[in-house]
């Protein structure tokens, strides 16, 4: 059975499960082709997207139970994508992540995947406590 196709927009509690993380990421990368992303943006979203959940699972939810889900909501339109990843854990200062381009952090590994959020996506939010992050990005195909 072919799983039916993701609406343009919606809200996913995703638990630790990665194969219902893994068929979330699918069906966004679906739902970009279906409004003409090219395949470039569809590879960028879908990094970022898989950065976020991974840093709200590993690092907001380090100290909750494994069942503890992450809050997704996203909206997709020809134009524009946005999403909006929430974990339950007590937030962060983005500004505390040491800059991992500069010489005296490139051996350590936090910070690589803020920063390629931030490079993939057209703009990167963090919001209420620093538990929430939005990522927007705008479809380079739509002119």
């Amino acid at each position: 059975a072919v799983a039916r196709p993701m609406p343009d927009a919606a809200r996913f509690d995703l638990t630790s499960d990665r194969a219902r993380s893994e068929a979330f990421f699918q069906g966004m990368v679906e739902l970009l082709a279906r409004h003409g992303y090219p395949e470039a943006s569809k590879f960028a979203v879908r990094l970022a997207l898989e950065e976020a959940v991974s840093n709200a699972f590993k690092h907001g939810h380090k100290n909750l139970p494994p069942s503890t889900p992450v809050r997704v909501e996203y909206e997709v339109g020809p134009d524009r994508l946005r999403v909006k990843v929430t974990d339950q854990g007590p937030g962060f200062d983005p500004s505390s992540v040491p800059d991992p381009t500069l010489d005296e952090n490139i051996e350590l590994p936090s910070g690589r995947g803020l920063m390629l959020m931030g490079a993939y996506m057209t703009s990167l939010r963090y919001l209420g406590r620093g538990n929430e992050v939005e990522l927007t990005y705008k479809n380079p195909a739509a002119g």
